[in-house]
C-alpha cells in the first residue's frame, strides 16, 4: 500500500516537472522576439525527446547503475524490468526514472537558453545527445547517485546545484561560443534593449514553472508519510518564491524608479531555484530569507552580465546560475541539525553550530561541478562549432529563426504580413 502511494506521489511530481517544459515554451518565446517564437516550441518539443530517449538508453544507468563507483554509474541500461523492485525500496525503479528524466530535461531547457535567437536547430539537437550523456549524468551521479559529493554530504536536495548550475554553465559556454545577437552591443560596448514581444506569455510561463516547482522540490520527498513533511517543502518553496519577487520589485524600483516586470518575474524564478537545494534542510523563516537575497542576487546578475557584453535573452545564468549558487551555498548555512538528520544527508550549517564544515563541503560542489558543467559544455560546443558551426547565418537570424528553420511563421499574422507583401510587389512589377 506504501509503496503504491508513494509511486502515485512520485508520478504527480513527474508529471509536474514534465509540465513544466511548457512554462519555459512561453517564458523563452515571450522573452524573445516574434520571428523566432514558433522555433521556440518546436525545438523544445524534439529536444524533450531526445533527452527521454537518451535518458532511457543511458543517462538513467550513468547516474544510478549498480556497477558504478565514486564518479559516475555503470550497468542497467536500457531500460528496467518492471518486476524489478528492490527490497525495501521507498518507489520502484521504473516510477523514479520517469522523475529523473523530467529533471534532466529541466536543466536541458536551461541550458538552451544561451542559444536563443542565433542557434542552428541542429545544434541544439546534437548538443542535447551530448549534455544528456557526458555532463549532466555525471554531475547528478556526484551527488545524487551516490558518488563522491554524496560521500561527503553534499545538500542538494532538488537540484539547485544539480539541475540549474549545471544548465546555467551549460548555456553560458554556448552563449560565449555564439556571440552576441545581432543589434545586442553597439561599436563602443554599450547595449541596445531587445525586448521580448509578449510579457503576458512571460508571465504565464514563469506562473506555470512556478506551480511546477511543486513537483520538483516536494515530489523529491519521495515518500508520503503523513503529509506533513512534503507540505513542510512546498511551503519553503512558496515562500522563497514569494520572497525573490518582492525583493526583486523593490530593488528594481528603487534603482530604476519603475516596477520592472522582467525583474519581477527572474526574482520568483531566483527565489525558486535558490530554495530547490535547501527546501527540506531549512525553517521557514530561513527559506525568505534566501528567497529575499536570491531577489537581489538576481538584480545584480543581470545588470553584470549586460555590462560583460554576455547576451543571455533569457535571462538562465542570472535565475538559474548564480541564484543556484546562492542557493546551494544557502543550504550550508542555514540547515537545522534536526532536518539535516532527518534528509539523512550531511550536517547543520553555520548558524546551528555546524561551523564551516557543511558550508565548505557546499562551496566545494559550486566549485566543482560549476567548472566541470563549463568546460564539458564548452569542449563540446567547439568541437561542434568547429565541424558543423553553431550559429545561422547572419540572413536566417535576421528574417528569423521560424521561417529559416522551420519554413513558416509562428504567427499567422506574419504570414498575411508577407503575403500582402508580396501581392504588393507584384503589382508593381506588373505596372511596370
Amino acid at each position: 500500500m506504501e509503496l503504491g502511494l508513494n509511486a502515485i506521489w512520485v508520478m504527480l511530481g513527474a508529471i509536474l516537472v514534465i509540465f513544466m517544459q511548457s512554462g519555459f515554451v512561453m517564458l523563452e518565446a515571450g522573452s524573445t522576439r516574434m520571428k523566432n517564437a514558433g522555433h521556440i516550441a518546436g525545438k523544445t518539443i524534439v529536444a524533450l525527446g531526445i533527452v527521454t530517449l537518451v535518458f532511457w538508453a543511458v543517462g538513467y544507468a550513468l547516474i544510478f547503475g549498480s556497477q558504478g563507483n565514486s564518479l559516475i554509474g555503470w550497468g542497467d541500461y536500457f531500460g528496467f524490468d518492471v518486476k524489478d523492485v528492490p527490497e525495501g525500496s521507498t518507489v520502484a525503479p521504473t516510477v523514479m526514472f520517469i522523475f529523473q528524466l523530467a529533471f534532466a530535461a529541466i536543466s536541458m531547457a536551461v541550458a538552451f537558453g544561451g542559444f536563443a535567437e542565433r542557434a542552428k536547430l541542429s545544434a541544439y539537437l546534437i548538443f542535447a545527445i551530448l549534455f544528456s550523456v557526458i555532463v549532466y549524468p555525471v554531475i547528478a551521479h556526484w551527488i545524487w547517485g551516490g558518488g563522491w559529493l554524496a560521500e561527503h554530504g553534499k545538500q542538494d536536495f532538488a537540484g539547485s546545484t544539480v539541475v540549474h548550475l549545471t544548465g546555467a554553465m551549460a548555456a553560458l559556454a554556448a552563449t560565449l561560443l555564439l556571440k552576441p545577437r545581432l543589434g545586442k552591443y553597439n561599436k563602443n560596448g554599450t547595449p541596445n534593449a531587445m525586448p521580448g514581444h509578449n510579457q503576458v506569455f512571460t508571465t504565464l510561463g514563469v506562473m506555470l514553472l512556478w506551480v511546477g516547482w511543486f513537483g520538483f522540490n516536494a515530489g523529491s520527498t519521495i515518500a508520503v508519510g503523513d503529509g506533513s513533511f512534503f507540505g513542510f517543502v512546498a511551503i519553503n518553496t512558496q515562500l522563497a518564491a514569494a520572497a525573490g519577487a518582492v525583493a526583486a520589485f523593490l530593488i528594481a524600483w528603487s534603482v530604476n524608479g519603475k516596477a520592472d516586470i522582467g525583474v519581477m518575474l527572474n526574482g520568483a524564478l531566483a527565489g525558486l531555484v535558490a530554495i530547490t537545494a535547501s527546501c527540506a534542510f531549512v525553517e521557514s523563516w530561513a527559506a525568505i530569507v534566501i528567497g529575499l537575497i536570491a531577489g537581489f542576487v538576481v538584480f545584480g546578475s543581470m545588470r553584470m552580465f549586460e555590462k560583460l557584453r554576455v547576451d543571455d535573452p533569457i535571462y538562465a545564468l542570472s535565475a538559474h546560475g548564480t541564484a543556484g549558487v546562492w542557493g546551494t551555498l544557502s543550504t550550508g548555512i542555514f540547515a537545522t541539525p534536526e532536518l539535516a538528520e532527518k534528509v539523512g544527508v550531511g550536517k547543520a550549517g553555520l548558524l546551528y553550530g555546524g561551523g564551516f564544515e557543511q558550508l565548505g563541503v557546499q562551496l566545494m560542489g559550486v566549485v566543482v561541478c560549476g567548472a566541470f558543467a563549463f568546460i564539458a559544455s564548452y569542449i563540446i560546443l567547439a568541437i561542434m562549432k568547429a565541424v558543423m558551426g553553431l550559429r545561422v547565418t547572419e540572413e536566417e537570424e535576421t528574417i528569423g529563426l521560424d521561417l529559416s528553420e522551420h519554413g513558416t511563421y509562428g504567427y499567422p499574422e506574419q504570414l498575411k504580413a508577407a503575403q500582402a507583401e508580396a501581392r504588393g510587389l507584384g503589382s508593381v512589377q506588373q505596372s511596370l
